[in-house]
């Protein structure tokens, strides 16, 4: 058996876009007939530019192998152009590719695809969401409005979930590290207060930052939150600043969690190493892939961390996240978006119950994507998968994340 074809779409989510403006998605054929997918979750460069990097890849380093030597493809591309070191580009390129191939690989031996990287160790995977506006909430004041997240995360529980996500403290700026204003810190404690009352201890709070903060920034809002107990404090200060995370992480009383822009082994070993996180947030369709993140689930181990695969992106790399959980033993929990487009791109294959995944023993990934569907939306915007502003922090007037999508009603 040998791979054979590339086909890629991208699709871009209906309005506000949850998961990010697009998704690529990548089909691999072999020349047996065997249909794998994956999903590449890039977004340094457009989705056009990804489009002539995933094919080269796919040329490059893939086409006519055997889906099997997964290992061997990738330190092809690892090792590309003389590097043999970590690409975000190259390797969110690899990443959906080798999803791809062992979905490919499940279903040519009609498993799944936990199976063949160490088989089931987890019957139910714990989810958690984000928390998102609900029907009542006007999408332009919820990022800032703690009663309405409390609302939220109220539903939430009501509906299983035993941990949800929320970021209040903006900005995302390209300007680097910066202090947080004191509206920041004041409306971040806000915000885990009204959730905090609102669930009680039915639920975990996940505090989300994306690396906007500096050092000390980052440990004053850190030490503000403590009170509230939240379980992590996602990605304080830049991710590429392992010695400063690792100064977070002593100074605050509340365990880091690191990973969705990282990738490959070199960049979590060092994590893991410095002792910066005590929890990995690998997301699949850029990390490396599913054997590349077994290997850093198995360090982790080493170091006694735990592993809750990251998700801002498509159905197939949430499916791909899942495989991966199902089969490593320092599984904390997997993050989900349940959207209906979402459900319809892989018809409905693996519902949230309860707040809990059971994986279905299907071959391969365990999902049938709607390819119809996804050609049916495709992107024609501009933008990236997600984008900093440029705008520094406002220091006056406060400062609002919006979920990574414009404040529109859409």
């Amino acid at each position: 058996m040998k791979l054979q074809d590339l086909d890629i779409i991208v699709t871009a989510p209906p309005a506000p876009g949850w998961g990010g403006r697009y998704w690529i998605l990548v089909k691999l054929t072999t020349d047996t007939g065997i249909t794998g997918w994956g999903e590449c979750y890039a977004s340094s460069v457009g989705p056009e530019a990804m489009r002539a990097v995933i094919a080269d890849v796919f040329s490059r380093h893939m086409a006519g192998e055997n889906p099997e030597n997964i290992e061997l493809m990738f330190r092809r591309a690892y090792s590309s152009g003389f590097t043999q070191r970590p690409d975000l580009t190259v390797m969110g390129a690899f990443s959906g590719l080798e999803i791809a191939c062992w979905d490919i690989l499940g279903k040519d031996r009609d498993r799944p695809v936990h199976a063949l990287i160490g088989g089931r160790m987890n019957e139910r995977i714990r989810a958690y969401t984000y928390l998102y506006p609900l029907a009542q909430h006007k999408l332009t004041d919820f990022w800032t409005a703690p009663d309405q997240a409390a609302e939220a995360a109220a539903e939430m529980v009501r509906q299983g979930y035993t941990a949800v996500k929320f970021d209040p403290a903006g900005p995302y700026t390209m300007r680097g590290g910066h202090m947080p204003a004191m509206t920041d810190i004041s409306l971040s404690v806000a915000f885990c207060n009204a959730i905090r009352e609102a669930v009680g201890d039915r639920a975990d709070l996940l505090f989300g930052t994306h690396g906007q903060f500096t050092t000390a920034g980052a440990i004053r809002l850190g030490q503000a939150l403590e009170p509230y107990g939240p379980l992590w404090f996602e990605e304080p200060v830049p991710p590429d600043n392992i010695a400063e995370m690792a100064r977070v992480a002593r100074a605050v009383r509340i365990p880091v969690a690191t990973g969705e822009r990282l990738t490959t082994k070199a960049e979590f070993g060092a994590v893991l190493q410095a002792g910066a996180a005590a929890i990995l947030q690998p997301a699949l369709g850029r990390a490396g892939g599913i054997w590349e993140m077994k290997k850093v689930a198995a360090l982790a181990e080493v170091y006694n961390a735990q592993m809750a695969p990251h998700l801002y992106a498509g159905p197939v790399e949430w499916a791909a996240n899942l495989q991966l959980a199902a089969a490593i033993p320092n599984l904390l929990m997997c993050e989900t978006i349940e959207t209906p487009f979402h459900d319809a791109l892989i018809k409905g294959a693996i519902p949230v119950e309860e707040g809990f995944v059971e994986l279905p023993a299907t071959p391969g990934l365990g999902i049938e994507v709607d390819e119809d569907l996804a050609r049916a939306h495709p992107f024609t915007g501009t933008g990236l998968h997600l984008q900093m502003q440029e705008e520094p922090c406002d220091y006056v007037h406060g400062n609002a994340f919006q979920g990574g999508a414009p404040a529109t009603e859409g």
